[in-house]
């Protein structure tokens, strides 16, 4: 899986043929369906011949909502769909300090449910974590301390100094919810260039265990 995101990142697409690619499920229980320009992967531990029976396709159909519940089961949990967008470290001297006493954060709780490898930076202006995400890739989500005051370019300079925190030219992705426009556009106007959209999944079919708590942070 993360090979797709790695090769989107330089460019190199699936081929637009509407067809949807079925590999093995992520780690820690996760499955997903990503969706790039006419094409679809989806990561699931079902068989891929019951995947294609349920006649999804990469020109939107791997998203629609009855395939997600399909992939899910009845009880799972389906996170919301978001724009995949992804932008190079640009490395150098960290301009972040690391935080401590940030454990109970609603962002650093979510996303210790949902990627490993975390690193918490931050200052005034607000909270970036920065993790090993979905199939492993770099990931970076950010939360303003006064989202009120996003539009004074706090949103934009704090993505810019986290971008410090990652190796130069190493890619690093977001998923940013298309309804949040302003921490899209805060993405957008810092470099961040969308690839596709994604849907993560923690199923629960008839030989689960019970549902795992989740919150609705992205």
């Amino acid at each position: 899986m993360l090979n797709f995101f790695l090769d989107a990142a330089d460019g190199r697409f699936p081929p637009v043929d509407g067809a949807v690619t079925v590999v093995p499920p992520l780690a820690g229980g996760l499955e997903c369906s990503v969706a790039f320009t006419g094409h679809a992967v989806v990561a699931t531990a079902l068989p891929a011949a019951e995947v294609h029976a349920r006649k999804p396709d990469g020109f939107g159909g791997s998203m629609a909502p009855d395939f997600l519940r399909f992939l899910a089961g009845p009880a799972g949990w389906i996170g919301v769909i978001d724009a995949t967008l992804v932008n190079r470290g640009t490395g150098g001297t960290p301009r972040l300090p690391l935080l401590d006493g940030v454990d109970e954060h609603p962002r650093v709780r979510y996303a210790r449910e949902m990627r490993t490898g975390l690193r918490i930076h931050g200052d005034e202006r607000g909270i970036i974590v920065v993790a090993a995400g979905l199939a492993g890739r770099t990931e970076l989500s950010i939360e303003l301390t006064d989202p009120a005051h996003g539009g004074r370019g706090h949103g934009r300079s704090l993505i810019a100094d986290a971008l410090t925190l990652v190796p130069e030219g190493e890619p690093v992705f977001a998923a940013v919810s298309p309804g949040n426009a302003r921490s899209l556009r805060a993405f957008l106007a810092s470099g961040f260039t969308p690839i596709g959209s994604e849907a993560l999944i923690r199923p629960v079919r008839a030989s689960a265990g019970p549902l795992l708590h989740q919150t609705g942070l992205m």
